[in-house]
């Protein structure tokens, strides 16, 4: 099956832009950005390169099919016109997954019933079976019914691309990987960068940024659910990840340093390093918010990152507004420090006590936010990124 094949990967609102960079990166070919998604084209080495590479997308799938689909017929006449014999194996396991929005077909279950009995169909005819044992591997058929286009497609990733491996374990209210890979490229980290976080939590902001810099691959140390495909050559994973290995930047000197109030959090921070194999490149110390000092920490210029509490989850909005006060006094305004904060409070910007040069909206799962981001502060006259 060398011929090229359709992708689409999700992603958080917001970070479509990171994402289709890089896609682009990766060799994707034919690239379309949409609300929330990436689709592009690429051979079946790219199921192997985008699930280890991409640090933005939630997950990867191919797309068999793109259809209108306005009544229960139309669904499942046109879903037996995919091929699903090329990539689902007499054996293999084929749950369906629907959404639907804004589309005549609204109800899950019964689109998922009819799109369940319209592939077993085709499979029926191509295997000569009446009858499918699905013990066998994961084949995730993922349907989205938006405004009566129905998008059929197949889960590559297995469990969501945020789940790197190096944090089993999290604090109350932790940072998404792939969106704290967002605000990282948001920074522009690169592999000289000093990185700072004085509220790390469980340390997602730091090791994501240590791993940009390194230009670890963030998949590299997990399975993914294609690479028990009978049709795909588990080699392409294997020569990923080799290549992924031989592009680990080991020489530069990138370092980061956190800081929580929690000794809990401190600690959570160092395993997670280490299993992200990033420890050598992230320090941790506990103390209060406010005795972090900038000047502990520089020797040129640096990137400060960090997700406050917001009052909805761990405290309270008087307490959150407060510790946004004391950011705005304990980060003082710099030519070579930059600060990139994520918030979801509609005045965080009078609370921190001055604009930001830049604002960028996202999700913070369901938490519409923003990263406010303060760079150039003592040029206002040169243009910002």
């Amino acid at each position: 099956m060398d011929d090229l094949l359709t992708f689409c990967c999700p992603c958080l609102f917001g970070l479509e832009s990171v994402l289709s960079f890089e896609v682009k990166k990766l060799g994707g070919q034919n690239v379309q950005v949409t609300d929330g998604r990436v689709t592009f084209q690429g051979d079946p080495s790219m199921i192997a390169k985008a699930n280890i590479w991409l640090r933005t997308a939630e997950r990867v799938e191919i797309v068999l099919g793109q259809f209108q689909a306005e009544s229960f017929t139309e669904l499942f006449d046109q879903t037996t016109e995919l091929p699903w014999e090329r990539f689902i194996g007499r054996e293999d396991r084929f749950p369906v997954k629907c959404a639907s929005l804004n589309s005549k077909l609204f109800s899950v279950p019964d689109c998922q019933k009819i799109i369940k009995k319209a592939v077993v169909k085709r499979l029926e005819k191509a295997y000569h079976m009446t009858w499918f044992p699905e013990t066998g591997p994961l084949c995730q058929i993922q349907c989205l019914l938006l405004k009566n286009t129905a998008t059929l497609m197949l889960d590559t990733s297995g469990p969501s691309l945020h789940k790197r491996g190096y944090r089993p374990n999290a604090n109350e209210a932790p940072i998404k990987e792939t969106l704290a890979a967002g605000i990282v490229d948001f920074a522009r980290v690169r592999g000289d960068s000093l990185v700072l976080d004085p509220m790390c939590g469980s340390g997602t902001l730091l090791i994501e940024a240590a791993l940009k810099a390194l230009n670890i691959a963030p998949g590299i140390r997990r399975r993914f659910a294609a690479q028990n495909w009978g049709w795909l050559d588990e080699c392409l994973f294997q020569q990923a990840r080799q290549e992924a290995v031989s592009l680990v930047k080991k020489d530069v000197s990138f370092m980061a340093y956190g800081r929580d109030i929690d000794p809990k959090a401190v600690q959570l921070t160092l395993d997670n390093a280490a299993k992200a194999g990033v420890a050598s490149r992230v320090k941790v110390h506990q103390g209060p918010v406010e005795e972090f000092r900038l000047e502990d920490f520089l020797t040129g210029k640096a990137i400060i990152l960090t997700n406050p509490p917001y009052g909805e989850r761990l405290l309270e909005v008087q307490q959150a507004e407060a510790i946004y006060k004391t950011l705005g006094q304990v980060f003082p305004k710099s030519e070579d420090t930059s600060y990139y904060i994520i918030s979801p409070h509609e005045e965080f910007e009078d609370l921190f006590g001055r604009p930001a040069s830049k604002r960028r909206k996202l999700y913070n799962g369901m938490i519409k936010c923003q990263v406010f981001m303060y760079f150039n502060e003592l040029n206002t006259h040169k243009k910002g990124k």
